[in-house]
């Protein structure tokens, strides 16, 4: 059996004062930000201009333009099936040890001369801190590419255990007879970018719909991808409307799969235009979700102080909260809240808001006028109740960037609004529960939402701990003791809820890769029988 060569993390560069890797960035950020280009469609070996554009701009300073993108289609969208249909007789023969050569290189060229591009993309375009910025789209995607890797060779070597003399059994892995409909957020650069190219290593031919608010570090990814010797054609490129690329797709009966992140309603469109249509399909296509979350923290009262804090400040407001894993609700008990407020308003104070390109900003914007508007909504719907307090922020401007300060509302509520939906911002609403009620707490943080995506508990007392990880089984498809509930790392935590937060496919894992294939037994017999009689059927003497 062929040695698998074991993947590792990518190291996190510190970008600290004075460092070569914080010049070459500084200098690749301001080179890209006095860029305005232009964003193709791409299909197969062409570029196309459709004359139709949207723009991509900088959420820090909204009027600053960075590139105008072409819209797709719906030719565009025919044409792009078509060419995935013609590369997939190729691309879905070639061999595994080409494929894995392919994206071992895009892994080197992103950790190398790539990494300030990608980096200043996701900066410019998602107004990422550097932190941010390098965590995802450099060390996470790094980390896709190699693990992935990892876990296709797994994958393939994992055969029958038996064989029986004259019998050769084996497994086939074959990409789905199709093509792959890779639809993929704004928020994370690693998966716009994992989200096309795990199908694409299995074998299959993706077409890819890049968010509209955050398509300048994809473009980006699509000419890296192409310098690893990604052929034409695997990964067709499909800016443009969700309505416009998406309905053509999914009525297509060559459908064979969907990889989604993103929204909980439109995910759930998808699915049942999909079932609306499952007769006019060619093969049942498989449907990889992940939507969303509420996502919580359990305090109890032998916490420590200083470490809830800082999983309060860093789980909630790290990227202005827009992940789906940020920390949005938290229980507290009522016994060590005013000790904890004093140091988390302390603390909280400390944090500056405004362009990643100062690197003394924690927080940056959000992502658009939309995320703006329906956040600040939440916020206002806070100030008007009488069940709420607004303790820090509530207040925000959109002059220059779409800017809102870390925000916590103190609730009265269990249910209140901010407590059960989801906001998708820099807003953490709290609610405080008498010690005394710690089981029925846990029932009530279990009940609350309909998501169960990510989660934490807090505290030195290891009994409660145990007895809230056993509590809440299905509460969260990925569960932090003691830490904050965002920040899974590839080959370590892998990623993904249940409920309505997705089909927990976990990224990151050879589950994943897994959706991507298509097995085939075979059995292959060298002392083939040659008469039709059991030995049951001869008489008695």
């Amino acid at each position: 059996m062929k040695q698998i060569m074991k993947a590792i993390n990518e190291p996190i560069k510190s970008y600290k004062p004075g460092s070569i890797e914080r010049k070459t960035l500084q200098e690749k950020y301001d080179q890209m930000s006095k860029e305005i280009i232009d964003i193709p469609v791409i299909i197969g070996d062409k570029e196309l201009k459709t004359g139709i554009t949207g723009t991509c701009i900088m959420p820090h300073n909204h009027k600053h333009i960075l590139a105008n993108y072409h819209k797709t289609r719906e030719n565009e969208v025919n044409m792009a099936i078509s060419n995935s249909l013609r590369t997939w007789k190729s691309w879905s023969k070639s061999p595994l040890s080409k494929r894995i050569q392919i994206f071992k290189k895009a892994a080197e060229l992103l950790s190398g001369p790539w990494r300030d591009i990608i980096n200043a993309a996701t900066m410019l375009n998602q107004s990422k801190n550097v932190f941010q910025a390098e965590i995802d789209a450099a060390c996470e995607l790094i980390d896709f590419f190699n693990f992935n890797c990892q876990y296709a060779e797994q994958i393939y070597q994992n055969q029958p255990l038996i064989s029986p003399e004259g019998v050769h059994n084996y497994l086939e892995y074959r990409p789905l007879e199709g093509f792959v409909f890779a639809i993929t957020p704004f928020n994370f650069t690693s998966i716009a970018a994992n989200l096309p190219t795990a199908p694409a290593l299995m074998g299959n031919v993706v077409l890819w719909k890049p968010a509209s608010s955050a398509i300048l570090p994809c473009y980006y990814l699509m000419k890296m991808l192409k310098e690893a010797g990604l052929p034409d054609g695997v990964i067709n490129f499909l800016p443009g409307s969700g309505g416009t690329v998406g309905n053509p797709v999914l009525k297509n009966p060559n459908l064979a799969g969907v990889h989604f992140t993103g929204s909980t309603e439109t995910f759930q469109y998808i699915w049942k235009t999909i079932g609306s249509h499952i007769e006019s399909y060619k093969t049942y296509p498989k449907i990889v979700g992940e939507t969303g979350g509420k996502d919580f923290c359990l305090a109890h009262e032998s916490v420590d102080l200083d470490e809830l804090t800082t999983a309060m400040i860093r789980g909630a407001f790290e990227f202005q909260g827009q992940k789906c894993s940020a920390m949005s609700r938290a229980y507290i008990p009522e016994t060590i809240w005013d000790k904890l407020k004093l140091k988390y308003l302390s603390e909280l104070d400390s944090v500056k808001v405004g362009s990643p390109k100062d690197y003394t900003n924690f927080m940056n914007a959000v992502i658009d006028q939309k995320a703006f508007d329906s956040i600040t909504k939440y916020i206002e719907y806070a100030r008007s109740s009488d069940h709420a307090e607004i303790i820090s922020g509530g207040t925000f401007d959109d002059t220059k960037g779409y800017f809102i300060q870390p925000t916590t509302i103190l609730t009265t509520d269990p249910h209140f609004k901010t407590m059960e939906e989801e906001i998708f911002g820099p807003v953490l609403t709290i609610y405080l529960y008498n010690p005394s009620n710690w089981n029925e707490t846990l029932a009530l943080i279990d009940n609350t939402s309909p998501y169960a995506l990510t989660g934490c508990v807090m505290g030195k007392d290891k009994n409660a701990l145990k007895d809230a990880t056993n509590h809440l089984t299905h509460s969260a498809g990925n569960f932090y003791i003691n830490d904050k509930p965002t920040g899974a790392v590839v080959g370590q935590q892998p990623f993904g809820g249940s409920r309505a937060s997705g089909t927990n496919d976990k990224a990151g894992s050879e589950m994943n890769l897994q959706r991507w294939v298509s097995i085939r037994t075979i059995k292959e017999t060298f002392d083939t029988p040659k008469d039709y009689r059991y030995p049951f059927l001869e008489k008695n003497n």
